[in-house]
């Protein structure tokens, strides 16, 4: 046998001291949001606060605390299993909680504490992360990384393996929560081109789990796993050939939500507009469309 049966999946638990510390400041802040809206009088949605902590911080500690944390430093697999995961899955059950939208409506009685949370939304930094097409491509070159020896410097490394459960979840948030609260404004055009190059994408996500699966050479280069290990334990090959399969299943699969997000920001954005055109007079709309004509009229030869 070269896999873990359903017993040791499901039997195997470790605390990481990471992955609780950002627990316990992350559930704390949430929190502080609910009870700043309760002082006010204004009641938060039970069923965000339980999307928040039951879905998305409790996958996080089953990720972390479970057979994918416990041996993402011995098991390749595990190792990019749980990166995976935690880039795709915790951020957007994460986003269920709606955190934005707590921050927002907690420090609205805040104007100083409003405007820097309106300064951090609407930065360079979000606005480029922020759009469907930057979070597949950048899981491609993440990703990419598994097929180097820099895979295995990071997963036997503990201070790397630290890092990872707190850094891979935040970028990952940076990435869901723009589309998923709509904190970033699209024109029409835009969200177009992104939908049609998320379907790209589809393609793409699947280069570096195809290369682990079929690639008959280690090519992370690490080591044997030294010291008794459990009689399951797959072999190197078997063990890359296995992160090669998860992998690749697990970023064809995340890119559906994101062609399912862009397709309902579209619709919005669409309603939207159609709901302004909507509430013009007759002589806005005259006036709208004589300085489309003419705008058309100077951009056409002569």
């Amino acid at each position: 046998m070269t896999t873990p049966d359903i017993f040791v999946l499901l039997s195997t638990w470790q605390l990481d001291p990471a992955g609780v510390a950002a627990i316990v400041i992350v559930g704390v802040l949430y929190g502080l949001g609910i009870r700043m809206l309760a002082r006010r009088g204004v009641h938060w949605s039970l069923k965000r606060s339980a999307g928040f902590y039951l879905l998305g911080l409790g996958s996080f500690a089953v990720i972390e605390f479970g057979f994918l944390g416990v041996y993402s430093q011995q098991l390749r697999f595990a190792f990019t299993t749980r990166i995976a995961l935690l880039l795709f899955a915790v951020p957007g059950l994460v986003a269920t909680g709606k955190p934005v939208a707590l921050a927002r409506e907690a420090l609205s009685g805040s104007p100083r504490g409003a405007r820097m949370l309106d300064r951090v939304l609407e930065s360079r930094v979000i606005g480029i992360m922020g759009n469907a097409v930057f979070g597949p491509v950048f899981a491609l070159v993440a990703f990419s990384v598994f097929l180097t020896p820099l895979a295995g410097n990071l997963r036997e490394s503990p201070v790397a393996q630290g890092v990872i459960s707190v850094v891979v979840p935040l970028i990952g948030l940076i990435l869901v929560l723009p589309l998923t609260e709509l904190v970033v404004v699209r024109t029409s055009l835009f969200i177009a081109a992104e939908f049609m190059l998320a379907f790209v994408e589809l393609v793409v996500d699947a280069i570096p789990g195809i290369l682990l699966r079929l690639n008959d050479q280690i090519l992370d280069h690490a080591g044997p796993v030294l010291g008794a290990v459990p009689g399951w334990f797959p072999s190197a090959l078997r063990d890359q050939q296995l992160s090669g399969d998860l992998l690749w299943f697990i970023a064809e699969v995340a890119d559906i939500p994101i062609l399912i997000l862009l397709f309902v920001r579209w619709s919005k954005h669409d309603r939207t507009e159609a709901k302004g055109l909507d509430d013009l007079t007759d002589e806005q709309m005259a006036a709208l469309t004589e300085a489309h004509l003419k705008s058309f009229g100077q951009r056409s030869p002569d």
